[in-house]
């Protein structure tokens, strides 16, 4: 099944859900092998290291140094990977409530990483701006 490409489709029914665990972002050297016990939500080789997404515990666990913490709100409507706008949409929307957001597009969702204390003002303003669309 293909992802919705129709930004007013997928704005209307974005349905964010705020997920209540803790996540933080890590640079780390070596191999991804090397933490999969960490379970890393998500990883990204980049030039200057290896970016890890993992709960807050695991990477304290593991002695990381990390930024964060945040928390997840994942978009439940299965966006296409060819849709154009949505990440725009969704940035300026969080732009007007001076809030910062990580996004991480994946096969269905997307998912936003917000600062913990700005978790619930997020989900107010993603569902505000579904409601409006």
């Amino acid at each position: 099944m293909s992802g919705i490409v129709n930004l007013t489709a997928l704005l209307k029914t974005m349905e964010p859900v705020l997920n209540p665990e803790e996540y933080v972002f890590c640079s780390v050297s070596g191999s991804l092998e090397e933490y999969a016990p960490l379970h890393p939500l998500a990883t990204f080789q980049e030039q200057e290291g290896l970016t890890l997404i993992v709960e807050k515990a695991a990477a304290q666990s593991y002695g990381l140094e990390f930024e964060g913490p945040f928390c997840q709100i994942t978009l439940s409507v299965h966006s296409s990977l060819d849709a154009v706008g949505l990440t725009a949409a969704v940035a300026q929307c969080l732009t007007e409530q001076g809030i910062s957001a990580n996004v991480v597009a994946a096969f269905y969702h997307d998912h936003l990483f917000v600062k913990n204390e700005h978790a619930q003002a997020a989900l107010n303003a993603l569902c505000a701006l579904a409601e409006s669309s």
